[in-house]
């Protein structure tokens, strides 16, 4: 058995919902932004986040700062701002000793989410990562999963495991790449998408899953 395991960032392995909201407070505070703009930044980046977001932010509201100013900032403030549990950053290194490759599979820009795994300590635990904004194709493409495991250094053909909260995106996906998977529970299962292999509450539910395969 293959001892490669994909996480997915956002939702499994570290809190950005939490995270974007007090980057947001703190970048309206900073710039001087109306309260509209706050509820603009919180409807339109509740997904994920991009440098063309902050170009429409500066358009809708007339702003004198640049768009990658502005983005740099955000980006800035959601690297101070996100978390990752220390039990998770505990089951990780666990995972390491026991010679398992960790790699993570992020829809998103780049840059923000690199920040992100520097700003948790994640990026210390980490073989690879392959964002979204790398190849701009996304999740589930079959393609993303091949440049995180030429980035980890191993091969895909080898198999391996995939963890997320996205049935789609990381469920399908991990599917799509031959992979095995386990599921965060929470968001709703679209119809016809094939079962994951294991369904949990926690990622540390799932690290402990992994540990076990490898006892």
């Amino acid at each position: 058995m293959s001892r490669l395991v994909f996480f997915d960032l956002d939702g499994t392995l570290a809190d950005r919902q939490s995270a974007l909201s007090d980057a947001v407070t703190d970048l309206c505070r900073s710039r001087c932004l109306p309260q509209a703009a706050d509820q603009w930044l919180r409807t339109e980046l509740v997904d994920r986040a991009n440098a063309a977001d902050f170009a429409r932010l500066r358009d809708t509201f007339g702003l004198e700062a640049s768009a990658a100013d502005l983005w740099h900032e955000y980006v800035g403030l959601m690297a101070a701002a996100v978390t990752c549990r220390p039990e998770v950053l505990e089951g990780l290194a666990r995972l390491r000793a026991a010679a398992w490759t960790i790699g993570v599979i992020t829809n998103g820009a780049g840059d923000i989410q690199r920040g992100k795994l520097a700003g948790t300590g994640l990026a210390s635990l980490i073989d690879g990562v392959a964002a979204s904004g790398d190849l701009e194709i996304r999740k589930p493409d079959r393609r993303l999963f091949e440049l995180g495991a030429t980035r980890c250094g191993v091969s895909l053909a080898d198999g391996g495991w995939m963890v997320g909260d996205n049935p789609a995106g990381d469920i399908g996906g991990g599917h799509r790449a031959g992979l095995r998977t386990i599921w965060l529970r929470g968001r709703p299962w679209p119809d016809g998408l094939p079962a994951a292999h294991h369904v949990v509450d926690d990622v540390t539910d799932a690290i402990a899953i992994l540990l076990n395969e490898t006892e």
